[in-house]
């Protein structure tokens, strides 16, 4: 217990330190900190900070604090967050709403917006927010910079990073278990084999078309321009049609339900976190581990979604598979084991998923099996992900 202790000691100073850069920059800018690292909490204290000036020289209008989060859960899960640190109160002052929501709003005015998982508020639809309403103070969340250069620097033009920490500095400062990656090969069946090599061909002629000079961002390019030429504007269309069929080929590589049904056998008595590259895999995946298995993902109900997050923390379903919906701070309790089966190329979604692995548990590693179709573009996306991450262990 005095690990325990120790941790929450040194998390909190750390989580003093971000919010001091923050307000010493005018209560307006950016944390980056890796998952484990408590952003909701800093986002909570933010408000209550805020609030408390406000109401200390109140005058006129109620204050007003907004917190902007990518889902419902997360919704729910910043209300217990005022619960857990006795902030409750503040609750009355304050609208927490998904992105999907506030970027409608017009005309309004806040004392402070607090958006998690800033990354996502950032694409083109949702900014609408900050285009057409105000505040006086801003705090940004999330686990790592944009990788886009564009919402980088929007981000920059808004809220200024104030306080940066990275995943492997809260390992090494015990805000987070510490971790190891296995990164394991499978192979396409012949048959899959075959349709990747016709895919591919088209992609690289289709590359070539384009004039094979940074293809994807000409293709976004032509797109993009009423003006194109119709030959263009094929070659962009067909180009980004052989990408997504090629990653569908090893996304659903048979041989991955192989590999997880030898982790899962290997790993008995585990909770275990499975990571599909699309909804229709991943029920593939929770398929071939029944009846371990139960399924988290976009393509359930509400209520579908808490049965499968209750078995999972009751163990009657130690298995959970998931896609993309596990991947925004939501917490998932005592899980050590991960299996990645399906990849992009951005260490973004890495280091969030290895982040649901590694919340400090005491006298625990966590362990991540990544696997992936060696010799193809899934092996060139896996190692530009991993990239910036330790103890990875190529089999």
């Amino acid at each position: 217990m005095e690990s325990v202790s120790v941790m929450h000691e040194v998390k909190g100073k750390e989580q003093s330190k971000a919010l001091n850069a923050w307000a010493k920059a005018g209560y307006c800018g950016s944390i980056i900190a890796g998952t484990g690292f408590g952003k909701s909490r800093c986002g909570v204290l933010a408000v209550c900070h805020v609030l408390d000036e406000v109401y200390a020289n109140w005058e006129g209008d109620s204050p007003k604090a907004l917190i902007l989060v990518p889902t419902t859960q997360l919704q729910d899960q910043f209300r217990e967050e005022f619960v857990k640190w006795d902030k409750e109160m503040y609750l009355k002052d304050v609208e927490i709403l998904c992105y999907q929501s506030a970027y409608k709003f017009e005309h309004k005015h806040y004392n402070i917006v607090v958006c998690d998982e800033v990354h996502l508020g950032l694409s083109p639809q949702y900014r609408k927010f900050f285009e057409h309403n105000s505040y006086q103070h801003l705090l940004c969340m999330t686990a790592t910079l944009p990788e886009e250069q564009e919402y980088c620097t929007l981000l920059e033009q808004i809220a200024p990073v104030n306080y940066s920490i990275s995943l492997d500095k809260c390992v090494s400062l015990g805000l987070v278990s510490p971790y190891e990656i296995h990164c394991i090969p499978v192979k396409l069946t012949s048959t899959e084999q075959a349709d990747y090599k016709k895919v591919n061909n088209k992609f690289v002629y289709w590359k070539y078309q384009l004039g094979n000079f940074d293809a994807f961002n000409e293709a976004k390019r032509v797109l993009a321009d009423k003006s194109s030429a119709p030959e263009m504007k094929q070659a962009a269309a067909q180009f980004y049609a052989c990408i997504r069929s090629r990653k569908k080929i090893v996304d659903f590589a048979s041989e991955k339900l192989h590999a997880l049904q030898r982790i899962v056998v290997d790993n008995v008595g585990e909770k275990i976190l499975v990571f599909g590259g699309a909804n229709a895999f991943t029920d593939e995946l929770a398929e071939a581990t029944e009846p371990l298995s139960t399924v988290y993902h976009s393509g359930k109900t509400k209520k579908q979604k808490k049965q499968a997050l209750e078995g999972f923390k009751d163990g009657t379903t130690p298995v959970l598979c998931s896609t993309k919906a596990l991947n925004q701070g939501f917490d998932v309790p005592d899980a050590g084991i991960g299996v990645v089966c399906g990849l992009t190329s951005k260490s973004l979604s890495m280091i969030q998923r290895v982040g649901r692995l590694i919340r400090f548990q005491e006298d625990k590693v966590g362990q991540i099996y990544i696997l992936y179709v060696k010799d193809s573009q899934e092996e060139k996306w896996l190692k530009n992900s991993v990239y910036n991450l330790k103890n990875v262990v190529w089999h």
